[in-house]
């Protein structure tokens, strides 16, 4: 589920609880967490409604809109099967910037990075290694040129880097991405081994 940057700080700041989606399947489970730009958030309840659900007053205000209305326009410009009021609240402060900051790293540490980027090119063929050398030759290049010269497409492009982000070795930018210190610091030790 993208949650814009008003969204995710409003949930950080206890301001927003609900968050209304149009889908035709669930995409976020009770119980499960997801890292914003404002920090790790909880979904609490997932209520599944019928498609043409009419927001009330009260979960518009709880979802952030000035009124009903508003957040019915919002809604409306997708059609799906169901409407889901999402409840959510502020787990935690986002951990990746401190991550990405270290750049101090122990043999411990490459081997960690190591296995867990081995563990994911296993799964589909190797792709980390080189998706970080690109990033790091390519600071601030748009994600379709980078995903063209690797053959992938956008999608698939962004969720990987989305990936190593996770693991702090890459920055997101306003136009495309660059690597993190502690990537950098991977590449200069890990790639050696």
């Amino acid at each position: 589920m993208l949650l814009n940057r008003p969204t995710a700080e409003g949930i950080a700041a206890g301001t927003i609880t609900v968050v209304l989606r149009r889908w035709d399947v669930p995409r976020v489970k009770e119980g499960g967490t997801q890292r914003t730009v404002a920090g790790t958030m909880r979904i609490d309840s997932v209520t599944e409604c019928p498609g043409d659900h009419r927001v009330t007053a009260a979960q518009a205000r709880a979802a952030g809109y000035s009124g009903a209305a508003a957040a019915q326009a919002e809604l409306d410009r997708r059609t799906a099967a169901h409407t889901y009021l999402i409840e959510v609240s502020y787990l935690a402060p986002d951990e990746r910037p401190e991550l990405a900051a270290a750049d101090a790293l122990a043999d411990d540490d490459i081997a960690g990075i190591g296995a867990q980027l081995d563990r994911w090119d296993a799964a589909t063929g190797p792709w980390t290694r080189e998706y970080l050398r690109l990033v790091g030759d390519n600071e601030a290049v748009r994600a379709p040129d980078l995903a063209a010269q690797v053959g992938a497409d956008v999608p698939r492009f962004k969720r990987r880097v989305r990936q190593l982000k996770g693991l702090g070795l890459t920055i997101s930018l306003g136009t495309g991405y660059r690597l993190s210190p502690r990537g950098a610091a991977f590449l200069r030790g890990g790639l050696s081994r």
